[in-house]
């Protein structure tokens, strides 16, 4: 991509939110030629909700951004196992050699094992990751505004032609033919197109519908957990699911979602929902027996699971959590923010000259609508299948862990079902 020569835009490329999807767009944006801003919201490092589950395949993106050597000398931990367990405590485990095709040569690479190695997973927390990635987001001539919060859209001919941020006090208004939400599960730039639609239907209709997150999750960091290494756990309980895995500096992640109304029966104290909900699972009592809670405890209402739009408005795409949210406990979550970022970057670059020159932004979107439903619409379908067995009653589930450990075959086929086998780069043509 050729940086234009006019001053009709402040950038190329505006987005909102420095988390993995943004950071992996911004990177390869900025390395094909494009003037990038990238506004994230928080000062870096920061804790974040997050399973903090790395899987083998991100480790190809990694290797691409020019982050692999920093986020193997991070302290993180490897993870070469996750185990299932049903609320009785019956386990059906998946290794981590499962997945990672084109893994396993990055992974060998990271040990420094010119023999190679098994795909191994990775526990690292989003404060270490993110931070790694934004700066070489840096590195590579992305500017970058720290404590910068989306506050509004430029729109001009019913196109998205910019941003407005708040910094330090101030208004800043930034223009750009392309805007990227990654925002994340906020999808702070999506709503307000959205909230604009419901505006308008209300204001038609005479009413607007609004419905209440049905789930809650729960994150924190904790010592003194009775985890094997190279282990992650996921525990299944009435109305919900949580995953326990080590990170940096001797920490293990605890991440659950519980049912709302669970939450406010206990009057949102994270704890007592621990205590009460999540360690009615016989293994996550086992385990959690003498933890001890080092952070503080995040949370965030979830209103839903699967796709939002994709293109909200003309010039406007989202990418990672703000385009869809996978199920956590399929360990995919990160792997869909970095593949994401990648395919609206390669979409972008690709369509560049067409925009460039006719500013036509309808080539651009069908592009990235195609390419994101080829990649990731069968996935999203097997997760939300498997989200309905993991709320099923106790009996089915574990009538399903029976079923799933006498066939390895089918867990692998399972497992490999929640991930694309596609290469980053691999997009196809036309």
């Amino acid at each position: 991509m050729n940086k234009r020569d006019d001053n009709t835009n402040d950038y190329d490329v505006l987005i909102v939110g420095g988390g993995p999807a943004g950071a992996s767009a911004a990177i390869r944006l900025a390395v094909a030629g494009a003037r990038v801003l990238v506004a994230e919201q928080k000062k870096f490092p920061r804790a974040k909700l997050c399973g903090e589950f790395i899987s083998p395949e991100c480790l190809a993106h990694f290797a691409e951004l020019g982050v692999l050597e920093q986020m193997s000398a991070a302290g993180g931990a490897r993870v070469s196992t996750t185990d299932f367990y049903t609320r009785g405590g019956r386990k059906v485990s998946v290794p981590s050699a499962w997945f990672g095709q084109g893994a396993r040569m990055v992974n060998a690479q990271a040990d420094g094992n010119a023999t190679g190695a098994q795909p191994d997973a990775l526990g690292l927390s989003r404060a270490e990751m993110d931070q790694r990635l934004l700066l070489r987001a840096r590195a590579v001539g992305v500017e970058v505004l720290e404590e910068a919060q989306g506050c509004g859209l430029i729109i001009e001919d019913k196109r998205v032609r910019g941003v407005e941020l708040q910094r330090d006090g101030a208004t800043i208004s930034l223009r750009a033919p392309v805007t990227i939400d990654a925002t994340g599960r906020a999808r702070a730039l999506a709503r307000r197109v959205e909230r604009a639609r419901r505006d308008e239907d209300a204001h038609a209709n005479g009413h607007a519908v609004r419905g209440r997150a049905p789930l809650v999750a729960f994150k924190a960091h904790l010592s003194d957990v009775q985890l094997a290494a190279g282990a992650c756990e996921i525990y299944f309980y009435r109305g919900g699911y949580g995953g326990l895995s080590r990170v940096e500096n001797g920490l293990s992640n605890l991440c659950f979602i519980v049912s709302a109304r669970d939450v406010r029966a206990r009057h949102s104290d994270a704890e007592r929902v621990l205590r009460e909900v999540v360690l009615t699972n016989r293994r996550a009592a086992e385990t959690l027996v003498a933890a001890r809670v080092r952070s503080e405890w995040l949370a965030v209402a979830l209103e839903s699971f699967g796709r939002w739009r994709l293109v909200p408005a003309k010039g406007l795409l989202t990418v990672g959590d703000s385009a869809a949210f996978i199920d956590p406990f399929t360990g995919s979550g990160m792997l869909m923010a970095l593949e994401s970022g990648a395919l609206a970057a390669e979409v972008i670059t690709r369509a560049w000259p067409t925009l460039r020159a006719t500013s036509d932004f309808n080539a651009l979107a069908a592009d990235y609508r195609a390419h994101y439903r080829a990649r990731f619409a069968a996935r999203l379908r097997v997760c939300s299948l498997l989200r309905r067995a993991a709320f099923a009653p106790a009996p089915l589930m574990t009538a399903a862990a029976l079923a799933l450990n006498a066939s390895t075959r089918v867990r692998r086929a399972m497992a490999r079902a929640t991930r694309s086998v596609v290469k980053p780069t691999e997009l196809g043509e036309h």
